[in-house]
């Protein structure tokens, strides 16, 4: 177990089109983890300093400490990278090499979430020996997950990238770049969702099982995970269980026409964004 006073290590990765989203990301967690100490990594390729700095002034307002890191252009060049593989695929993947030494253990979050309840019993969870813990969005309704264990020759659930806690320590011992490359190599033709594939295929067996409806609640899914509760997760249900709500698929509450539950939600943190604001404490 984990000291409760340690500070949340947690991992963004992105480009400009989703600043405005970490921003939304970052206030949820300020809002719902008051005095809490947290630490956000940012790898990217080539955010601009305007961008880098308006992130750097959010988390000095929270007193979010704030590491960006540039990923040197050396260790993807044997990296197959292409429009549909970008490099940017490979940055989970290779965070226990692209991150200080010094970060044992990281939480990446993808920025189209929002916490609604505290990610502490997350951070303190133990791994038992597993390099990450992920859920897979599962149900009697879902038959992706099916196919996808199919398509991928697995025997285990199919796992959302999206939320993802690292052993780095243990990343660091048993994982190897060329090893993942080499991979992505021989099965370029077979991979739809390349970085979350390679997540599952290659390291499937070595990921803790997280329950989604409170870690990674898919957000389009409502009426699933209502079914699949025999009515137990209504909407004041996930408001007092569920810790991260994942806007998933093409449809995004910022944009106009979202119609799934929880749209108005995240235009609620959407507003405390801006009152907030990036003003220094």
């Amino acid at each position: 177990m984990r000291k409760s006073d340690d500070a949340i290590c947690l991992l963004a990765a992105l480009d400009e089109g989703y600043v405005p989203q970490l921003g939304v990301l970052l206030t949820s967690i300020y809002l719902t983890h008051p005095g809490e100490p947290f630490c956000l990594y940012l790898m990217h390729s080539g955010l601009s300093e305007e961008s880098l700095e308006k992130i750097g002034r959010r988390c000095r307002r929270f007193g979010f400490a704030f590491h960006p890191v540039f990923t040197e252009e050396e260790l993807f060049a044997g990296a197959p990278v292409s429009s549909r593989y970008p490099k940017e695929m490979y940055y989970r993947l290779l965070a226990y090499r692209l991150l200080p030494p010094s970060v044992r253990r990281i939480l990446y979050l993808d920025p189209d979430i929002l916490a609604v309840n505290s990610l502490r019993p997350l951070w303190e969870m133990e791994l038992g020996g597993c390099l990450f813990a992920a859920a897979a969005h599962t149900g009697k309704t879902e038959l992706a997950n099916s196919v996808n264990r199919l398509r991928l020759g697995t025997d285990h659930d199919y796992y959302n990238s999206g939320v993802l806690l690292m052993d780095l320590e243990a990343c660091r011992k048993e994982m190897d770049p060329e090893t993942l490359f080499a991979f992505v190599r021989e099965h370029e033709n077979e991979l739809l969702l390349p970085d979350q594939d390679v997540l599952n295929a290659m390291y499937g067996d070595r990921i803790l099982p997280l329950d989604d409806a409170v870690w990674n609640y898919d957000a389009r899914n409502y009426n699933n995970y209502l079914l699949r509760s025999s009515g137990v997760c209504d909407a004041a249900w996930v408001m007092e269980h569920t810790s991260l709500l994942h806007f998933c698929g093409r449809a995004k509450p910022w944009k106009p026409g979202y119609f799934y539950r929880f749209g108005m939600l995240y235009r609620h943190y959407m507003r405390q964004a801006e009152r907030y604001g990036t003003e220094e404490p």
